[in-house]
């Protein structure tokens, strides 16, 4: 379930709390140790042939290489040129930072199809269990799903549960960017849902991308859905710590980094994904103009001075949301600091009267969302403030194209 969907392991993550400072010590015995997989995975195995790789007999520049020196490099070569590096390297094309957009769609299509191959002969394997080629085929069934020719596919990496992002709009073209960071259990499989569709990162991503068309027609907007990290299983031990958002932070600001053009961007953090939001906010480029978060058990932060960004910060959170019943404090490395709706912390904060609980702040027709659809377009002045409240809005100014009637 996607972000905090599982109120009953409440208690167990307020336990952890209680008995931070035994599992700090117990951390030292590697409780805490990040789970190391074995041999390198597909998309390393594909950078690792990318950085032994030419073409034309020319070396390739190192993966490593930052985003603008990828980005001249893509733009020396032909179109043909480009394509054959999308087919004989996918996985290192569609996740690299600096290709350009149109062509990362292609080579993760390219990648995915891959990765669906293997799913399928894995469906067939005698040597798994019925509960793992089970497993394979809704991987499979989600890989194929993803393929589809109306897709965008920014990113993708099947290794271990998987992780991905698509986009929603021109991100070439766009006049303003927004981009979904959602929180726990999030991954490949639950990258969408049929069920609770807006409470994943599709569903969240293209709601938002709708209501963004519907306050502000005019406006050319982009909409990412980024599951592009490695999120906690449920309500345990790294739910309860940052190492999680720690390393999701360092792709966040990476991604962000790396979007073309000029475009203003605003992050729209949900749950523990605000968490990630917090500790990337430092280290952010000036074009992030905001940082909204919904259902938030913390940034990191006692107050939004601590969070060290130029951004707006935004926060909101449902009357019926559970979360409201986190401990807000952080002891020993767990827990995530100040609630971000407390006056003390200083966040702008926002209505969401009708968000349906901590999953449904992105339902189509909420206030919720179309605060978010507002903060996208740069309507300002046209946010709902919580508790009848102007605070939210001290200060600011909004595009009147860009205003709800």
């Amino acid at each position: 379930m996607t972000s905090f969907d599982t109120p009953p392991q409440l208690n167990v993550w307020r336990a952890l709390l209680a008995l931070a400072v035994v599992f700090v010590m117990l951390a030292t015995t590697g409780w805490t140790a990040l789970r190391h997989q074995s041999g390198a995975g597909p998309l390393q195995s594909s950078l690792s042939a990318w950085n032994k790789g030419s073409l034309d007999g020319q070396r390739l520049p190192a993966a490593t290489s930052s985003p603008g020196r990828l980005a001249r490099y893509f733009a020396s070569l032909g179109e043909a040129q480009r394509l054959v590096l999308a087919r004989s390297y996918p996985l290192a094309v569609g996740n690299m930072n600096g290709a350009p957009v149109s062509l990362r769609y292609r080579a993760n299509r390219y990648a995915l199809g891959e990765a669906r191959d293997v799913e399928r002969r894995r469906t067939l394997d005698s040597g798994l269990t019925p509960d793992g080629r089970w497993e394979a085929k809704r991987r499979m069934v989600r890989i194929e799903s993803m393929m589809e020719p109306r897709r965008n596919i920014l990113a993708f990496d099947p290794e271990g549960s998987g992780r991905a992002a698509e986009v929603f709009g021109d991100l070439d073209r766009a006049q303003r960017i927004s981009v979904v960071v959602p929180g726990v259990d999030t991954d490949l499989l639950t990258f969408q849902r049929s069920s609770r569709e807006y409470s994943a990162p599709v569903g969240m991503a293209r709601s938002l991308y709708a209501a963004e068309r519907r306050v502000s027609p005019p406006t050319r907007t982009a909409v990412i859905a980024w599951a592009d990290y490695t999120a906690p299983d449920g309500l345990g031990i790294d739910s309860a710590t940052a190492r999680r958002a720690a390393g999701g932070a360092v792709r966040l600001n990476a991604l962000v980094r790396a979007l073309p053009g000029v475009a203003p961007v605003s992050l729209f953090c949900h749950s523990y994904g605000s968490v990630l939001c917090g500790l990337a906010a430092s280290r952010l480029p000036e074009r992030v103009g905001d940082i909204a978060v919904a259902g938030s058990p913390g940034m990191r932060a006692a107050k939004v001075s601590q969070l060290r960004t130029t951004a707006r910060v935004w926060a909101m959170r449902d009357p019926g949301d559970w979360v409201r019943d986190v401990p807000y404090m952080e002891v020993g490395g767990f827990g995530h600091g100040e609630d971000p709706v407390s006056a003390g912390f200083g966040a702008r904060v926002l209505s969401a009267a009708d968000a349906k609980g901590h999953g449904g702040y992105f339902e189509p027709g909420t206030v919720s969302v179309t605060n978010f659809a507002d903060i996208g377009v740069g309507a300002y002045t046209s946010v709902r403030c919580a508790d009848d409240s102007e605070a939210c809005r001290a200060g600011l100014s909004g595009s009147a194209s860009a205003g709800r009637a």
